[in-house]
């Protein structure tokens, strides 16, 4: 057996979601995702980035429910989606109730444009 050492050199790279609202698509549905590991920040961290970005929506979601469990949040609300133990024996992916509830939110934005 070889052992070997695997060094990853990362680099920072800069926020791409403020020039993506302000200028790149200013009239645009913008939806960003917050990953967290702390549930009792999630909500807070989700607001800020609203705040900061000015974008609609935030996924949020925690690490350890990942799979079965989200929160939309714009603001104005906070909607939790969740995946019931029927849906999840029947094979169902949150991210099938994230695109139906995105694309409701999507359409109502589009009909508030115009």
């Amino acid at each position: 057996m070889i052992n070997a050492v695997v060094e990853i050199t990362m680099k920072m790279v800069p926020k791409m979601l403020s020039p993506l609202v302000k200028d790149w698509a200013p009239k645009a549905f913008i939806v960003s995702f917050k990953l967290e590991t702390d549930p009792s920040i999630i909500i807070n961290r989700a607001r800020n980035a609203l705040e900061v970005y000015q974008h609609q929506v935030v996924v949020a979601n925690i690490l350890e429910s990942i799979q079965s469990f989200v929160i939309i949040v714009t603001k104005d609300s906070e909607t939790k989606l969740l995946l019931s133990e029927d849906e999840i024996a029947k094979g169902m992916v949150i991210e099938e109730k994230i695109v139906e509830d995105l694309r409701s939110r999507h359409t109502a934005f589009i009909c508030d444009k115009n």
